[in-house]
């Protein structure tokens, strides 16, 4: 089943995206930072922010969806 259809792999992909947006900004503040004002390339900026605001929860975030994932 494809993500848009199943609500609990949408959450899981967009969790996926924080983490990866905000592992990109530590890593190469510049690469999104030149993006910050583009439309679409401004979501992984806000994504990236998102990541770094609230670290304790999209860090239990993941932690429930993994443990969510061995119980399949």
């Amino acid at each position: 089943m494809s993500a848009l259809f199943s609500f609990r792999s949408m959450l899981q992909v967009i969790l996926l995206l924080i983490c990866s947006s905000t592992y990109i900004h530590c890593q190469w503040p510049s690469l999104l930072d030149r993006y910050k004002n583009h439309s679409t390339l401004g979501a992984f900026w806000k994504m990236a922010r998102i990541g770094e605001r609230a670290s304790p929860y999209v860090s239990l975030a993941c932690i429930a969806m993994a443990i969510s994932q061995f119980n399949e």
